[in-house]
């Protein structure tokens, strides 16, 4: 069941968070220019870690979307860094992806967890539909705990029930947009990429054990 309360506690502690831009800044552009370090993971270390990497990657999540004003690219920077996968290419890609195009509909805190599970999950082989439904299988299962921690799956949604109190509609024109920068926005909305990057770690690591 959604706790909107506990929520909105989180919303105001984000409007309120001290951020560390320069240093936020300087680890985008290392990624960026030295690109994502591939990793080799440990399943026993990883699983025996597994709190402080979900802290980590929530506040990862949130520190990006803050400083890339894009919930997508900030939900999949963060765990791609975590878990070694893809390029920032990828990420580039996520451009357009906040609310689907800054329509209000699926929200990048879901769209930029299921490029994750995409990188991990599938199969480098394209016919192999065993890997295809399995990673459908998690994605669904993903999409349905979202939606049970924040109620909603649609950008406006989220905006309307949970951060704002009303559906700012940023996407829509450049007024909205700086009204949406003026609620501090971005600092608010980081509790979606936060939230949805660590429930997205949480199946990847039930998935080593």
């Amino acid at each position: 069941m959604t706790d909107y309360e506990a929520l909105k506690t989180r919303v105001q502690e984000l409007s309120e968070r001290a951020w560390d831009v320069q240093g936020i800044e300087a680890r985008i552009k290392e990624l960026s220019t030295e690109e994502i370090p591939k990793k080799k993971l440990n399943r026993d270390e990883v699983v025996a870690n597994k709190e402080q990497i979900l802290d980590r990657v929530q506040q990862r999540a949130e520190e990006y979307n803050f400083i890339t004003k894009n919930c997508a690219q900030g939900t999949a920077l963060a765990l791609m860094e975590e878990f070694g996968l893809g390029t920032m290419e990828i990420i580039k890609a996520l451009t357009p992806f906040p609310g689907i195009g800054g329509t209000g509909r699926m929200c990048g805190g879901v769209t930029g967890s299921l490029i994750a599970f995409g990188l991990y999950f599938g199969s480098d082989d394209m016919p192999d539909f065993e890997a295809t439904g399995a990673t459908i299988n998690t994605a669904q299962r993903f999409m349905a705990r979202f939606q049970e921690e924040l109620g909603y799956l649609l950008c406006s949604d989220i905006q309307e029930h949970v951060v704002f109190g009303r559906n700012m509609d940023p996407g829509a024109s450049e007024e909205n947009m700086e009204a949406f920068a003026k609620a501090k926005g971005f600092e608010k909305c980081s509790l979606v990429p936060g939230i949805g990057a660590r429930l997205a770690a949480g199946f990847i690591i039930e998935s080593m054990g």
